[in-house]
């Protein structure tokens, strides 16, 4: 009975049994998420689901964040938080299933949260969000990689899961409920990797938020699911994958190994995250090319060596807007050599319209090669002079797990994101406010500041 086994882990886990990185990694995991969120809450994908919605909206108890102190109910709360924490694609990923499993997760947590009746401390919060995300990564291992290859968009589908779980811990949820929400949000299967480079693809882990929340609170009023709905003959994993490894997943909980949750790696820049070996390369040839004295005008062609799945993920050649653009390894590749950075503004649709753009991009010819790593790449620059190269390796891309960033470095990203929407004062406020979230007695709060 693997659900029931994963339940019963989800239902006893407390805040005593986490272990410090598997915490550390939960505490800086929601930090770049309210960053991300509050980043992306004026795009338009999130703006329209909040304004075309808004007429169906209940009693308002959950902050839309980054609106001014707009609320929703819980459950249209969590729909357009998850939809605005994922549509710049700056958000965290689980690397060895490409799952950013926050976002389902935090944006059903934190709106549920908010709508009850009494205060839920940040430890408590804490060890929610943990057990959703875990159990969310678990999940996704379980069915990778032909759950994703087939077409099905991981973060999604896996993120029912992991919303109805974390919301469940914090219900305190009996491992019987607990198994019966998991099985009311797998039958919700949600996501299209068809729907990449639209606003679609930014809805999937909103849906998914929503869908988990809807979960939770009909078992916790005994509604009833498969207590087998992970693992049936007909259950989530066979139904969606031609891979599994559920048991095995599924025992690794109790077996005090490394934790998904601790692997969790954030962002750079905000696109996907195979671009940012190459993005990271062509940042450091931006410096080198202005130590030369060479121009962008000098370069023929721009050669990169790259993972197999880069071409497959990111291999638009001709994008027509930023969202498709965040899926163009040579429009990443493009930014970093003429703007010496990727962030936000150089996904805006006008750059990547715009002449220079366009040239630069023109001239990236990208290889696949099986013996590259997903974080690596090689880059040589060919120049119209003929005995003119440069030739950049990097092994492993900041971002990823040999090279993570620091809490400096989330720092410095959540306060670029949130200072544009909140102002510098108040972008400063909350981010000291979600570096000490394990210390508050009331997650609520949160509200006040956004």
């Amino acid at each position: 009975m693997v659900t029931q086994k994963a339940a019963q882990w989800a239902a006893s886990l407390s805040y005593s049994s986490l272990p410090p990185d598997a915490l550390q990694a939960a505490i800086r995991s929601f930090y770049n998420w309210i960053g991300c969120t509050v980043g992306g809450s004026n795009h338009p994908a999130a703006s329209i689901a909040r304004n075309s919605l808004s007429r169906f909206f209940g009693s308002p108890t959950s902050t839309l964040l980054g609106t001014n102190g707009l609320q929703a109910d819980a459950q249209h709360a969590a729909l357009i938080n998850g939809i605005a924490s994922h549509v710049h694609d700056y958000d965290d990923t689980h690397l060895e299933t490409i799952i950013h499993p926050t976002g389902p997760v935090a944006a059903a947590l934190l709106s549920f949260a908010q709508s009850l009746d009494r205060p839920v401390s940040g430890q408590e919060f804490l060890t929610a969000l943990a057990a959703g995300i875990e159990l969310e990564c678990k999940a996704g291992l379980a069915v990778w990689p032909s759950h994703y290859d087939v077409g099905w968009h991981i973060t999604s589908t896996t993120g029912s899961i992991g919303a109805a779980v974390a919301v469940s811990r914090l219900l305190g949820l009996s491992p019987e409920k607990t198994a019966h929400a998991i099985g009311i949000a797998a039958t919700q299967v949600t996501g299209l990797r068809e729907m990449f480079g639209s606003h679609t693809k930014s809805f999937h882990p909103g849906r998914a938020a929503q869908n988990g929340l809807l979960a939770a609170i009909l078992a916790a009023d005994g509604y009833t699911s498969s207590l087998q709905a992970l693992e049936a003959k007909r259950g989530w994993v066979r139904v969606v994958s031609n891979d599994d490894k559920l048991t095995q997943e599924i025992d690794s909980l109790e077996s005090n190994g490394k934790w998904e949750l601790a692997k969790n790696a954030f962002k750079p820049f905000p696109c996907g995250i195979v671009i940012h070996p190459v993005i990271d390369g062509c940042v450091w040839l931006h410096g080198e090319l202005q130590r030369r004295g060479l121009g962008l005008q000098d370069i023929k062609t721009v050669h990169v060596t790259v993972h197999p799945l880069v071409l497959e993920l990111t291999g638009k050649t001709k994008p027509k807007n930023g969202l498709e653009a965040k899926f163009s390894v040579y429009h990443g590749g493009a930014i970093g050599l003429i703007y010496g950075k990727a962030t936000p503004a150089e996904y805006e649709d006008a750059v990547v319209t715009n002449a220079e753009t366009i040239e630069v991009r023109d001239k990236f010819v990208a290889t696949a090669a099986e013996d590259i790593r997903a974080d690596e790449c090689r880059i040589l620059v060919e120049f119209e002079a003929p005995a003119v190269k440069i030739e950049k390796h990097v092994h492993h891309a900041v971002g990823s797990i040999d090279a993570p960033m620091t809490d400096s470095q989330l720092t410095e990203k959540f306060i670029g994101q949130c200072t544009p929407v909140l102002g510098p004062e108040q972008a400063k406020i909350i981010s000291d406010w979600c570096w000490s979230l394990e210390t508050k007695d009331d997650i609520r709060q949160i509200g006040q500041f956004l």
